[in-house]
């Protein structure tokens, strides 16, 4: 069993900035792709960042130029660096991985329990 553990949300002013982490645990596994997704309220979940493991990286529109994702494979850490932040980033913040189980093969899809991130206008 894997487990995502998120942390660095917050509040925080319209234009200032915020660093999520999310660190991987668990037994005999390697983190293909990890990213985070977020969701506001009456809204539908959504890509915010993702990384392959290769450090190939993929950007939801609405935050193009203004966030940073990054990964420490030795660590199974992603990273989320949040600048000029707007209140429509307001959200819950929920890490992802795409994990291949090594003893087995399998493929797996993890979520964190999430973290709040509010921007203030």
């Amino acid at each position: 069993q894997l487990q995502l553990v998120e942390s660095g949300g917050g509040l925080v002013q319209a234009g200032g900035s915020l660093r999520l982490s999310c660190a991987a645990s668990g037994r005999e596994f390697i983190i293909l792709d990890m990213g985070w997704y977020r969701q506001a309220p009456g809204k539908q979940r959504e890509l915010v960042a993702v990384i392959s493991r290769g450090g190939s990286e993929n950007y939801g529109d609405s935050v193009k130029g203004r966030f940073t994702i990054s990964r420490d494979n030795a660590k199974n850490t992603v990273y989320l660096e949040m600048n000029s932040l707007k209140a429509e980033d307001t959200a819950v913040y929920y890490c992802n991985a795409r994990v291949l189980i090594t003893t087995t093969t399998a493929e797996y899809v993890y979520w964190g329990q999430g973290t709040q991130v509010t921007v203030s206008s």
